[in-house]
């Protein structure tokens, strides 16, 4: 329950992010304005396509984590995301600024938004929830840091509730961005992201602690018995 709650809240904070990466596409929805039922039915609609997107995301990569337990190196993956995480941070913008994506990504984001741009077109709720779903495949800094927390859960359902409570915790503040307008104003959302930086920072440390296996429980449990476990399912 700890890690989901670390990923509701993830997501509640960063959703103030979202709501300046992800603001223009929230606010330009092509709702149906017959009543305030019909509106808000399309932006749930949108969020959960998003929120299936980071689930599905979220299952994969757990899977990818699962594959670092049964070979016995779950503590050894929870260190080196938590160092990667802490990593980034403190890293200087200068630094981080030459990891540049290259012309094939370019090309597939290039793609999502041309598909954007045709569902916009459309006043219907599957477009709405088409929409949320391929903007959960943009890239974002946010979801990537969600997604390592999939991997540290080591396993593939663990991963996908991991990501869509991460999802869900983007709901109010998105939900509201797209029924009321730019509600939020900037310099609260300026605080927030100032908040940010050390929020993540805190999640790398936790990741590292829990890799460390101290037996605290909640903050780094033991994890032997996630190896018994997974050691007696590979010979049965």
């Amino acid at each position: 329950m700890n890690i989901q709650w670390t990923a509701i809240t993830l997501g509640f904070l960063g959703s103030f992010h979202c709501v300046g990466m992800c603001g223009p596409i929230a606010l330009a929805l092509p709702l149906n304005q017959q009543s305030y039922f019909t509106k808000f039915f399309g932006v749930l609609l949108y969020n959960i396509g998003r929120m299936f997107t980071y689930a599905l995301f979220g299952a994969l990569f757990g899977l990818v984590g699962q594959s670092f337990v049964i070979a016995g190196y779950q503590q050894g993956l929870s260190i080196a995301l938590g160092i990667v995480i802490v990593t980034m941070v403190i890293m200087p913008a200068s630094m981080s600024n030459r990891f540049k994506i290259t012309a094939s990504i370019y090309s597939v984001i290039g793609n999502i938004k041309k598909k954007l741009g045709s569902l916009f077109q459309q006043k219907t709720y599957s477009s709405l929830l088409f929409i949320g779903t391929l903007n959960g495949l943009l890239p974002c800094g946010l979801v990537y840091l969600g997604i390592a927390g999939a991997i540290a859960t080591g396993n593939g359902i663990q991963g996908g509730v991991f990501m869509a409570m991460f999802g869900f915790g983007t709901f109010p503040a998105m939900i509201l961005l797209s029924l009321l307008g730019n509600t939020i104003s900037i310099s609260f959302r300026s605080k927030i992201r100032k908040v940010m930086p050390v929020f993540v920072a805190c999640m790398g440390l936790l990741l590292i602690l829990r890799g460390m296996n101290l037996g605290i429980p909640y903050v780094s449990p033991e994890m032997s018995a996630t190896k018994v476990e997974c050691h007696k399912c590979c010979h049965k």
